[in-house]
């Protein structure tokens, strides 16, 4: 049975998937009609967010359902994987869309259909910046990196909608000036400005997808939030050492935590230290729900240290 936050989560990746057929597709036959490279470009970025779309659906469940025999640790790093996926995509049809520009206007420019563009212009500004808006409502209600990235790339779009329309409005304009000579190189340019616009949200959404399959920690507030709640539910144990790691793969943190306990503590039945456990575990939570929280405790270093301090695990925050 699927959880009322997945049903949210699902309900607005559908919203976004519908938004960019239904854009991409009008953009892609409209192209045809204007001869827009601009229009065109709108409309493959479109069709790229829709086919990576269905798999960001797909994924939302494989995560919500936690993890199973094939994935002993859950899909939480499929997030990162389809947002790296994504930005990679829209980055390559940037590229492309880069050269043919250089090339028109190093050939004397490109004619259009300035009436259609401008048609186009309003039909898609109009739906992308609505869209946009529901999907940044979805991204506070449902606090998933899937709905976020989304929510980002509809305010990327509904920009780029918004510069394509008025530059194709400017045709007009400088026609009336009789600057006609320089109409060809409107729509060249138009995809110029499209790409300096719009080329650093895929790079960033494919740099940090690759950081977090690296397991890269996140950053310094997430840790330093995560050290503090630890250390205040170990307060009443004598901790020589404690070791803390933590990934985040999309939204789920995932916390390991190796406490050093003096050799000769005795702490009692094992149900106290389940019971310290499962408070740091409730603490966590409160500040980030989707977390996985796992605590050793051990009387020798070498557990938790990493390898350069001479123990047998990795990098982790440590306090003597």
């Amino acid at each position: 049975m699927q959880t009322e936050a997945l049903k949210q989560e699902k309900k607005y990746l559908k919203i976004s998937a519908l938004g960019n057929i239904l854009v991409g597709c009008i953009g892609i036959a409209v192209a045809a009609v204007s001869s827009s490279q601009a229009i065109m470009l709108d409309g493959m970025f479109n069709l790229t967010y829709f086919a990576t779309g269905l798999f960001t659906i797909k994924v939302a469940s494989l995560v919500a359902g936690g993890d199973d025999e094939r994935f002993p640790h859950g899909y939480a790093f499929f997030e990162p994987l389809v947002n790296g996926i994504k930005g990679m995509l829209v980055l390559g049809v940037s590229v492309m869309a880069l050269i043919g520009s250089v090339q028109a206007l190093l050939t004397g420019g490109r004619a259009i259909a300035a009436g259609v563009a401008i048609a186009y212009g309003i039909f898609a500004s109009t739906v992308c910046w609505s869209v946009a808006l529901v999907m940044r409502r979805g991204a506070r209600q449902s606090e998933s990196p899937l709905v976020s990235a989304d929510a980002e790339n509809w305010l990327v779009n509904a920009a780029i909608s918004s510069c394509v329309l008025l530059a194709f409005a400017g045709i007009f304009l400088l026609k009336t000036l009789e600057f006609d000579r320089l109409v060809p190189y409107v729509d060249p340019t138009v995809v110029l400005a499209v790409v300096a616009i719009s080329i650093a949200v895929p790079v960033r959404m494919a740099w940090n997808a690759l950081m977090a399959l690296m397991n890269k920690a996140p950053g310094s507030e997430i840790l330093a939030q995560v050290t503090e709640i630890v250390d205040v539910s170990l307060a009443e144990l004598p901790v020589r050492e404690r070791f803390i790691r933590v990934i985040q793969p999309g939204r789920q943190r995932l916390v390991l935590v190796h406490v050093v306990l003096p050799g000769e503590y005795e702490p009692g039945p094992m149900a106290s230290l389940d019971t310290i456990r499962r408070q740091t575990y409730q603490a966590l939570r409160k500040d980030h729900v989707v977390t996985a929280v796992d605590i050793v405790f051990t009387a020798d270093r070498r557990w938790g240290a990493p390898l350069s301090d001479g123990g047998f695990g990795g990098p982790a925050t440590s306090v003597s």
